[in-house]
């Protein structure tokens, strides 16, 4: 499987090369290992104009992309920081202490064997090319600010759907990028969007054309392997009229004394009667800032639907959004969030139905352990004009231990009186009889704690893919390990 948990086996430290076997690799856990930096290209610290333009410089952008990034510079360094979200920790962001470029300058490759050592081992370690063979019709790994690997299977490819890095989606398919880059989330959106549109680099371009129902999923696996560094992908996928694509992707860092910055942009197209459907399940290391904008539009009888859990980071702000733009559109978000001590969940859903007859559908649950914090933030948005337009929203937090916290923040705004919406949330701690029935079976304190907390998110467990449910479970289990006692 390619997630991996952030901190979990207790095992020593070892200084490792480039040469050495994997069996070197300094490692704590699973995900939590690096090798040293072997860059090319390097941006240095800070965010200037001289930034962006080494990055346009090293990717060859075209001038309307180099354009683009200055004016989103500009919008970034005259956004102030929200004030309304986790504000306190949004104040240890130093945005010149990072590296918002790093690059060996080498193209992605078409076979596995082909891929730099380091980076092979890397991947192969976290199980890329194990689901490639059984069950993915193609994947691309992201290593730093670039993708290492992309490869898509023949019989997809044949039927004209194109699976690319977002820099060979530019220079390689550019009527179609062009059209759609950044029109779902425009650069002034927020502070984080405006500085993954100066500095975006990495990130995927899917394009499905009309008709054709991709039968297996595309995967995409992020992974930073150097300190004090910001990545800042950017994905855009579009399905044409009646298409249909599911997209997964993994993320990983190895745990860092010093911050990291991961601040993503995403934006679906689902044309008419098309299927988009996102999946996430990122387990970043807790000093991560996890800060991400992903929003789909869905058109007449279309459907965009985000699953997402979110473990591990420091901080996390994740709000998948839906426009239903037209007629009959479907917009849906499934969420897991689970919240460790020294850790903020901050995620949620916004849903806008902007044409009648439209639906939503948010299912919330969080999992606030020791003294980390979950908060469901949400917007749904059905304006008096609109007819018949549909909306349920459930929000249902867990908290396992006397310092654990949860807030939940719905915003719900409905106006006329031809829209049916409901709302449901709860709060509830696990239950004292239930561990001790449980334990009176045979089971230890944390097994018990593990398989009453599996069970409180086990109806959104089954939304997720089979490979990726499995390996839900296990993280889980392992963020469950120490919380009792």
């Amino acid at each position: 499987m390619v997630i991996a948990p952030e901190a979990t086996l207790d095992l020593p430290q070892v200084e490792s090369t480039v040469e050495n076997d994997i069996s070197d690799i300094r490692v704590d856990s699973v995900g939590d290992f690096t090798f040293p930096e072997r860059n090319k290209f390097d941006s240095g610290f800070g965010i200037t104009e001289k930034t962006v333009d080494f990055i346009a410089d090293v990717k060859g952008d075209p001038d309307w992309i180099r354009e683009f990034r200055h004016k989103a510079l500009k919008v970034f360094q005259e956004k102030p920081m929200p004030t309304h979200w986790a504000t306190k920790d949004l104040e240890n962001i130093k945005f010149d202490e990072f590296r918002y470029y790093l690059s060996d300058g080498q193209k992605p490759k078409r076979s596995w064997d082909e891929v730099p050592e380091d980076v092979k081992k890397t991947f192969d370690r976290l199980g890329i090319p194990e689901q490639e063979r059984k069950f993915l019709a193609g994947v691309e790994a992201q290593y730093d600010s670039e993708a290492a690997y992309s490869n898509i299977k023949a019989a997809v490819e044949e039927q004209g759907v194109i699976f690319v890095n977002s820099t060979e989606g530019l220079h390689k398919h550019p009527e179609i990028f062009k059209k759609w880059f950044g029109k779902v989330i425009p650069t002034g959106d927020n502070k984080f969007s405006a500085l993954n549109s100066a500095v975006f680099s990495g990130g995927s371009f899917i394009y499905v054309p009309p008709g054709v129902k991709v039968k297996h999923p595309l995967q995409a696996y992020f992974r930073i392997n150097s300190e004090q560094f910001g990545q800042f992908e950017r994905t855009l996928i579009i399905a044409d009229e009646g298409a249909e694509v599911m997209y997964m992707e993994g993320c990983t860092a190895p745990k860092f004394e010093t911050a990291t910055l991961h601040s993503a942009v995403v934006e679906l197209v689902a044309m008419k009667g098309a299927k988009i459907q996102y999946v996430t399940v990122q387990n970043w290391s807790s000093n991560v800032f996890n800060l991400v904008t992903k929003r789909g539009i869905a058109h007449e009888d279309a459907e965009v639907r985000w699953i997402d859990c979110n473990i591990g980071s420091r901080l996390t702000m994740k709000y998948p959004g839906v426009i239903m733009k037209g007629r009959r559109a479907r917009g849906e978000v499934i969420s897991i969030a689970l919240a460790n001590s020294g850790q903020h969940q901050d995620t949620g859903a916004k849903m806008v139905h902007a044409a009648d007859e439209t639906t939503s559908n948010v299912i919330s649950k969080s999992i606030s352990i020791g003294e980390g914090r979950a908060t469901y933030r949400g917007l749904v948005h059905i304006p008096k004009h609109l007819k018949g337009c549909k909306n349920n929203t459930e929000c249902d937090a867990l908290l396992i231990n006397p310092n654990s916290r949860t807030d939940t923040y719905p915003a719900i705004s409905v106006r006329g009186n031809q829209h049916a919406t409901q709302h449901e949330a709860s709060v509830s701690q696990v239950s004292a009889d239930q561990i001790f029935y449980l334990m009176q079976r045979g089971l230890t304190e944390a097994e018990a704690m593990s398989l009453s907390v599996n069970g409180f998110i086990n109806d959104l467990v089954k939304e997720f893919p089979m490979e990726y449910s499995v390996e839900l479970k296990r993280l889980i289990d392992l963020e469950m390990e120490g919380s009792v006692g």
